[in-house]
């Protein structure tokens, strides 16, 4: 071997120790132990319209008893308290998943160390979810896809948790320690009708929600209308015999277009109502004849995340339901036969 090959196989074998060398966290699949820590602080940030909705449309002393009750039911929906959290991080050039983790959060804000190799990330934190009931999380391994998920039935309850959720993104250089601050907002919110039953004399009432979002997609925060489901409501215990109160806890409706908050996918939104109608319940009272009347109420105003809305109607001897608010449109069915039509919605 000449000394020139010799020179150069020396040059060569000093390149590649110098490559196998440590480097710190330059490249994303290198074991992260010997990264340095950074830090993420999480802060549940709740915006609500809720006291100032109780006040205004449940102010009168007739409401007391509706609005301890509807209070007692949305406290552990609209409140900053994070049980669970999913917590996602994805390479930004990829788009693939370098991690997830599930953690346990038990307050409205924590701090979290990890360490990372260093690039640059997408990261996703979605909390409350393990004991909401009525979603999953899908798509989650690339930061494409990734969206909270309503179960897909014909029927849906309503959701258990106040939904949060938030994501960033992250330049983790490591060479040095680091701290990101994420900051989770609602996406769910709820709704509520307040029935005024006095000499109505009505046997029964049942009420579903219908013209809300599908999912929850996070990169880019936009909401999805894929199909059209039925809510059902949970009647709240009131007992004062003048009153009925069902509420449910869903995504939001769709919102004009001018707000670009919420996106539409292939399935167009259809209104039972007016195009004005963004969602609607519709109630199905049985007279004492057991016939059953069918009124449909539609809201015009959209119902945004973190938001309570509340409409008040009256119900009358034939079972319609009539709205006080110029906000909502009716349409009523006394004829309505579910025997024909088929079953009312549970």
């Amino acid at each position: 071997m000449t000394k020139s090959v010799k020179r150069f196989f020396h040059i060569l074998s000093a390149a590649l120790a110098a490559l196998l060398l440590p480097q710190g966290c330059g490249l994303v699949d290198e074991d992260p132990k010997d990264c340095p820590v950074f830090r993420l602080d999480y802060e549940m940030r709740l915006v609500t319209n809720l006291e100032t909705e109780l006040q205004t449309q449940l102010s009168m002393n007739a409401d007391v008893v509706v609005a301890s009750a509807l209070k007692d039911y949305l406290k552990d929906i609209f409140t900053d308290f994070a049980h669970d959290a999913v917590l996602s991080f994805y390479n930004a050039e990829t788009d693939n998943r370098y991690m997830q983790r599930d953690t346990t959060i038990d307050d409205n804000s924590t701090s979290i160390q990890l360490k990372i190799a260093a690039d640059d990330y997408h990261h996703s934190a979605i909390a409350n979810i393990k004991e909401n009931g009525a979603v999953r999380l899908d798509g989650d391994a690339h930061s494409a896809t990734i969206r909270v998920q309503q179960e897909v039935a014909d029927t849906i309850p309503p959701h258990k948790t106040g939904l949060f959720c938030e994501h960033i993104e992250m330049i983790v250089t490591g060479d040095r320690d680091q701290t990101f601050s994420d900051t989770l907002r609602m996406i769910n919110c709820a709704s509520a009708l307040v029935i005024d039953t006095l000499n109505s004399h009505l046997r029964d009432i049942r009420v579903v929600a219908s013209g809300f979002a599908t999912g929850f997609k996070v990169f880019p925060e936009l909401y999805q209308f894929e199909h059209t489901p039925i809510h059902r409501t949970d009647q709240l215990d009131i007992n004062d015999g003048t009153q009925m109160c069902f509420v449910t806890v869903n995504f939001p409706s769709m919102d004009p277009e001018k707000t670009k908050s919420i996106f539409e996918t292939t399935d167009p939104f259809v209104s039972d109502q007016a195009e004005s109608s963004l969602w609607r319940f519709k109630c199905y009272a049985t007279l004492p004849d057991g016939s059953v009347t069918e009124t449909i109420l539609g809201v015009r105003n959209p119902l945004r995340a973190g938001q309570l809305r509340i409409i008040k109607v009256k119900a009358f001897p034939n079972g319609s339901v009539q709205p006080g608010s110029p906000e909502v449109g009716i349409s009523c069915d006394i004829t309505w036969n579910y025997q024909d039509m088929g079953e009312i919605p549970l």
